[in-house]
């Protein structure tokens, strides 16, 4: 019953801290400001809004085309259009309840190209340690443009650096005795960290083992790329973020892509997380939040009709 309630909780909780937001950010807005934001939004040159919403559609192809690549060195070469739909439906499903499109995802592949589950989701898994390595990446590239914004931010606070690189040390020390630790680990939690390390540095490095790993590698970046080029568009819907640096952008398409995971496809948190970076480039308020409304409900609206299209043409195209 404990089991039960916790993981209906796990299930709920995004959700409702999703819809938590919106009526925070809502409450919080005079009628003035939701006015603003209302006409920034209404008044947004929405031919950008379609080249972003085409981005994501092409990345979510390139997406389909890797899995194949994932899926033949076990043996199997599913119809890619099984594959692009199956994508669509588990996308859809994410926006209800959080990981479980990876779940659908497996499953539609069982029931339609008779991939057995368990190695269907591996791949999924596989995708997965890809694309958190890819976001690390980037998180480290915006760290690195923002530099002196972070300085400046530092002089602001009266930050003290010696303090900071005092901690950064005792992070690092402690980092070492934990690799230490999970290295000899024989038995215990730390027998699971190293098995769980292990199997995720596995997952990577098999890429380089593949057939054809070039071209994965190619899909990879071309996923990427698409993600910050359907952010990157949308600034010129706007007419006050139009001039938005890359640095600039690539901190708030991080900030969103961190939302994304915190609630059910971003919802409520997306907004006000890119809202609140480009307060910091000098965007006002209203134009931050139309900024962050029309990105996220462009690429949620794509999801929810494509999905629902591939949910219903599954059946129909696999009859035969």
């Amino acid at each position: 019953m404990r089991k039960k309630l916790i993981n209906i909780l796990k299930k709920l909780l995004p959700l409702l801290l999703g819809v938590f937001l919106i009526w925070y950010s809502y409450n919080n807005t005079t009628p003035t400001e939701r006015e603003n934001i209302f006409n920034a939004i209404k008044n947004a040159n929405y031919f950008w809004v379609i080249i972003s919403v085409i981005l994501g559609f092409l990345s979510h192809f390139s997406r389909a085309l890797r899995w194949n690549l994932l899926l033949q060195p076990i043996g199997y070469q599913p119809a890619l259009l099984n594959n692009f739909m199956a994508i669509f439906v588990g996308y859809l499903a994410n926006l209800g309840i959080p990981r479980s499109g990876e779940v659908l995802r497996a499953t539609t592949l069982t029931s339609y190209e008779k991939v057995p589950f368990q190695k269907g989701f591996g791949t999924i898994i596989a995708e997965r340690v890809i694309d958190v390595i890819m976001l690390l990446s980037i998180v480290l590239i915006t760290a690195i443009l923002q530099t002196e914004i972070i300085a400046d931010y530092f002089a602001e606070k009266n930050i003290n650096y010696t303090k900071l690189i005092i901690a950064g040390v005792i992070l690092i020390a402690v980092g070492v005795i934990f690799l230490l630790l999970i290295r000899k680990a024989k038995t215990g939690f730390f027998l699971k960290v190293k098995n769980f390390v292990f199997e995720l540095l596995e997952g990577a490095l098999s890429i380089f083992k593949m057939k054809n790993k070039w071209l994965f590698i190619f899909h990879t970046l071309c996923i990427w790329v698409l993600y910050i080029a359907m952010f990157w568009v949308i600034k010129f819907s706007i007419p006050e973020t139009a001039s938005l640096p890359l640095n600039a952008i690539l901190a708030s398409f991080v900030a969103g892509a961190f939302a994304m995971s915190a609630t059910n496809g971003g919802i409520g948190l997306y907004p006000i997380a890119v809202s609140k970076i480009l307060l910091i480039y000098g965007v006002s308020e209203a134009s931050g939040d139309a900024f962050g409304w029309i990105m996220w409900t462009s690429q949620t609206l794509m999801v929810v009709v494509f999905g629902a299209l591939a949910f219903l043409s599954l059946p129909i195209y696999n009859r035969r």
